[in-house]
């Protein structure tokens, strides 16, 4: 029996919130970063915006890039199921507490740097490299345990769902506690929050140890940094897996759908429903939470269709609400509540179904318990390359097509319609495409079963 059967049964909630409970924070310290930071330091202490996005892209840059190496890194951190269990959670004390250091320190810039923008610019790199560099170890780490667990399809999809559920509630909980109890109280419940997930952590069901790998050269062991040469032959051993290359590459246009909407929700609030900015926390809200609540829905179709079927009718779903999304204009305020609960719950699929696609494809090809930390390293680097894509292929496109933001002329919120609504159809249904022939027609994995 593999240790994933623990997430069911009637005690199965007990280890899912052990497990899961890492999601939280790590979510919750996500939204602040990317959301609240830029404005507080234009606002606070007078960083010029270009300054600003230069760092912020530079920065992200390098968190993107050192995502693989962290990955091969972790692999390295035990043999033994206790040897795993016990680095695993040094590892992780020392990560949280280097992602609290670092989220303080971002925050809350040293106050002598005050009226010297460039100094507080170095402050704020060194800062976000920290904890970007501290976020990437805990989640390549939390997602490696999860994929050691093994088990069916429908077990694989539950751990994750703990995990994804989790985290969504941490979305939205950082998006309320700024406005309503000010960045203290954020810092404070991310210090809250970190603490209690890596004590549940410890007590969470173990994976089994780690096994010997043939099939990696002798001279490229898991965890071994400072052999450049052969720390890069052990990163290349997931993209030497086709069918790995064919799942990234579902994965990789499915997620660019999903961020290109992201990138542009609020310029669609304003700009084409024309909404009050009241109505903001409902969209997002409903979206969220929309998401968190379709996930159990999610798991119960697996169990009958298998993952990537599962997956291929979240995406149907997307591209049938998207499609409503270019009849909406000013005033249709409701009817776009609407769409984001029904889009919230496609996300549930998309949330869930791909990392469990992935932990039983690293099972398949021989790989658990020797190189998930390479997959999902390489898996993390194509999460943030998403989100980089979708702003660089969105936003230039808006203003190609004569978009201004803030203005509601009827050629340029046309634009803007085709961008947030269409363009994510034609790329869902790409990814949908792909899913079908790589999984789905040929089922080159037997993960797609629902019993496998």
């Amino acid at each position: 029996m593999s240790a994933a059967a623990a997430f069911e049964g009637p005690r199965g909630w007990v280890q899912g919130l052990r497990y899961g409970l890492m999601g939280f924070p790590l979510a919750f310290v996500a939204l602040p970063l990317y959301v609240l930071w830029p404005h507080h330091m234009a606002a606070e202490w007078g960083v010029p915006l270009a300054a600003l996005g230069i760092l912020l892209l530079l920065v992200r840059l390098v968190d993107a890039v050192v995502d693989p190496w962290v990955g091969h890194w972790v692999d390295g951190w035990g043999g033994g199921k206790n040897t795993y269990q016990k680095t695993t959670s040094r590892m992780s004390l020392l990560a949280s507490l280097l992602l609290l250091a670092g989220f303080v320190a971002v925050f809350f810039p040293w106050s002598g740097l005050a009226g010297r923008p460039t100094a507080v610019l170095v402050w704020s790199a060194v800062a976000l490299v920290a904890t970007y560099l501290a976020f990437s170890v805990l989640t390549v780490a939390h997602q490696a345990w999860a994929a050691r667990l093994g088990g069916t399809a429908s077990q694989r999809a539950r751990v994750v769902g703990w995990r994804e559920g989790l985290g969504l509630c941490g979305v939205v909980v950082a998006s309320v506690l700024p406005t309503a109890a000010g960045l203290p109280a954020l810092v404070v419940a991310l210090g809250l929050a970190l603490a209690v997930a890596w004590w549940a952590w410890r007590g969470a069901v173990v994976p089994d140890g780690q096994r010997p790998d043939p099939a990696t050269p002798a001279d490229a062991p898991a965890g071994r940094l400072l052999d450049f040469r052969a720390t890069w032959q052990a990163m290349r051993v997931p993209l030497a897996q086709p069918v790995f290359r064919r799942l990234l590459a579902v994965y990789v246009l499915n997620g660019m759908a999903s961020a290109v909407p992201a990138t542009l929700v609020l310029f669609f609030i304003q700009d084409r429903l024309q909404a009050p900015a009241a109505w903001q926390p409902l969209f997002l809200g409903s979206y969220f939470v929309s998401a968190a609540l379709a996930i159990g829905l999610w798991l119960r179709a697996v169990g009958r269709w298998g993952l990537a079927r599962t997956w291929a009718l979240g995406m149907g779903l997307s591209v049938a609400v998207f499609s409503w999304v270019l009849t909406l204009g000013a005033g249709d305020t409701l009817a776009f509540v609407v769409v984001c609960v029904l889009s919230g719950a496609a996300l549930g699929a998309d949330l869930v179904l791909p990392p469990a696609l992935l932990n039983g494809l690293i099972h398949e090809v021989g790989h658990r318990g020797r190189r998930e930390g390479a997959y999902l390293g390489w898996w993390s680097f194509a999460t943030k390359l998403n989100l980089a894509l979708a702003a660089g292929l969105a936003l230039p496109l808006l203003a190609w097509l004569g978009y201004v933001p803030g203005q509601t002329d009827v050629a340029g919120v046309q634009a803007l319609s085709l961008a947030y609504g269409l363009l994510p159809c034609v790329l869902k249904l790409a990814a949908g495409s792909l899913l079908y022939l790589f999984f789905i027609r040929k089922d080159p994995l037997s993960c797609n079963a629902a019993n496998s």
